[in-house]
């Protein structure tokens, strides 16, 4: 316990009230001697920069729970399964840093339950770069993060709905190996679209 306190820089009464509120997972025991390892470690050093960065212990505690109940990465990116985006990995300081204030425990579960967040050891895995990177540049455009998540969740449904109308297009012409090859059409007529969308409700506004 000493040689953790020392390592992560705070005090052996500060490492044993955080096990107290459960901010740290409890050590691997051999009879009367307690191992703690470098998830430990990395946890310490997340509760320190949340600090920082003006979590409180409570929300930090409620944070730790539900990154602790979250998908694991193997769930959330499944198996085998091809994909064109490009998953990102980032410790909870990181994800903090890219939605300052807005990353509370009902937006985490938010986030893992649409399957755009998962955890694998001490690091956040997000299914995808441009998702994050257009969510995180919503939240700095004074969107609120929750509401970011509630209009992804509406997206989703109707992207579900387009990769069902376009692969049964294809299907009933092609056979099923020509899918992924196809893909690239598919992604450029709903950019095209959507495009075209945006530019009516423009004029609409206009």
């Amino acid at each position: 316990m000493e040689e953790l306190a020392r390592l992560a820089g705070i005090t052996v009464r500060t490492l044993r009230f955080y096990r107290e509120r459960k901010l740290i997972p409890p050590p691997r025991r051999e009879g009367r001697i307690a191992w703690y390892d470098d998830h430990h470690l990395a946890r310490l050093r997340t509760i320190s920069a949340l600090l920082e960065r003006g979590h409180t212990l409570n929300g930090i505690a409620e944070l730790a729970e539900a990154f602790d109940h979250g998908r694991n990465v193997g769930e959330l990116l499944g198996v085998d399964t091809p994909t064109e985006e490009t998953p990102v990995r980032l410790t909870p300081e990181e994800l903090a840093d890219r939605f300052a204030g807005e990353v509370t425990p009902e937006n985490l579960a938010a986030a893992m339950d649409l399957g755009y967040l998962g955890t694998d050891g001490d690091e956040i895995v997000h299914i995808s770069r441009r998702l994050l990177d257009v969510s995180s540049a919503l939240v700095r455009e004074g969107i609120p993060l929750a509401e970011v998540l509630a209009a992804g969740e509406r997206v989703r449904e109707h992207a579900d709905a387009l990769a069902e109308l376009f692969a049964e297009l294809v299907l009933r012409h092609a056979p099923e190996e020509d899918l992924p090859r196809l893909r690239p059409l598919a992604r450029s007529v709903v950019e095209a679209e959507l495009s075209l969308a945006l530019d009516r409700r423009l004029r609409k506004r206009g």
